[in-house]
């Protein structure tokens, strides 16, 4: 397993990181891990050189941090680096991320954290949390040694981002990043901006949710297939991003043997700048056709919000245009039902069209909501 600096903490962590997120399951009900299966495929990961293994407090419906703890009983606990998120949704007070923080160190069965996130930033949870102190708290359990590190995850735009990299002496982030998604959320200037400013980069989705690995459509897979070493679409996308030395570690949400022996394999043959030019082109070739599959041609740029019946216009062409670009309707679907509020849905529009006459791209909006509706409904 290659290995990488992390950032600020000064640690060592391996390329590849074990995601918690999406273990095994019995009968389709995410609360319901399959215990043994999950822990067998944690420590085959930890024997084969993985250190970092990351989970959350809503994983699984609250069960994930349960079954890593498990997991890393016998002895594999001194072999990693654990990262676990406090759930900043649920604070309301200054006393509530010390109950949460404990809580988790009981999940876990553990002293301390290695990593610890304020989890999926966004401008309403910041603002929140500096309300409530979040300064004093993370100097709090560093000093009296809970957590090692502290750093946190992000779901929001560049300019908010910049703005929490520079109002903490933070020690890592994780961000969203992949080859589809350089000017999504943080994006490669995020990247960039917190690797100068010393901080530890881990990534998250850098499948985008198994979207660049599974159900490829066959132009994609042509571009590919140009190739003189012959990879699978994760490999592509997974080198894509050890590719660059700002990106610290990779996580992967890893509940297949064979998807843990390719990632394994891979990170351990992907070194900083070792991609061809030639690679590098097939790679922007493949994300010119992903994104030519778009549906609807968004730019995000907003002129359309706010909508008067409190659709969230942007975020249903995200996931329609998904949807179509990787081939993959039920995935998005659950993105929609499970991360499109219920006000936001695209069935909520009452055809005002106040949008279309906003929208710069002259859009027609009104008639791709209804599309949204007609595939996810």
């Amino acid at each position: 397993m290659l290995y990488r600096k992390f950032g600020k903490t000064n640690e060592k962590v391996s390329a590849l990181g074990f995601g918690c997120m999406r273990f095994p399951i019995i009968d389709g009900k995410s609360n319901q891990i399959n215990e043994e299966e999950a822990i067998k495929q944690i420590r085959y990961a930890i024997d084969n050189g993985v250190n970092y293994i990351d989970t959350a407090y809503p994983y699984h419906e609250g069960m994930s941090e349960i079954v890593t703890g498990k997991a890393l009983k016998d002895g594999y606990r001194e072999k990693v680096f654990l990262a676990t998120k406090l759930p900043s949704w649920l604070i309301k007070s200054r006393e509530d991320m010390d109950k949460y923080l404990n809580e988790q160190l009981k999940k876990l069965d553990t002293e301390y954290i290695d990593f610890y996130l304020v989890h999926t930033l966004t401008k309403n949870l910041w603002s929140s949390l500096k309300e409530h102190d979040i300064f004093d708290f993370l100097d709090t359990i560093v000093k009296d040694g809970r957590v090692k590190h502290v750093g946190f995850s992000f779901h929001d735009e560049l300019p908010l981002f910049k703005e929490i990299v520079d109002a903490y002496n933070w020690e890592f982030c994780q961000i969203q990043y992949n080859f589809m998604d350089e000017n999504y959320q943080a994006g490669k200037e995020g990247l960039k901006y917190a690797s100068d400013k010393g901080l530890g980069v881990a990534i998250m989705e850098p499948l985008r949710g198994g979207s660049l690995a599974g159900n490829v459509p066959d132009d994609i897979q042509e571009v590919w297939n140009k190739a003189d070493t012959k990879r699978t679409p994760a490999e592509w996308a997974l080198k894509f991003l050890w590719n660059q030395p700002e990106v610290s570690v990779v996580l992967s949400g890893m509940n297949d043997m064979n998807h843990i022996n390719e990632n394994i394999k891979t990170a351990n043959d992907t070194h900083e700048n070792s991609l061809t030019q030639k690679e590098e082109e097939l790679i922007d070739e493949a994300k010119n056709i992903y994104l030519n599959r778009m549906v609807v041609n968004c730019t995000d740029c907003k002129y359309c919000m706010p909508c008067p019946a409190g659709v969230n216009i942007p975020r249903n062409f995200e996931v329609l245009n998904g949807a179509s670009m990787y081939n993959n309707v039920e995935h998005f679907k659950w993105i929609y039902n499970n991360f499109v509020g219920g006000k936001e849905k695209a069935l909520n529009c009452v055809e005002c069209g106040k949008c279309e006459k906003a929208c710069p791209q002259h859009i027609k909006i009104i008639d791709n909501l209804k599309r949204t509706t007609e595939l996810f409904e």
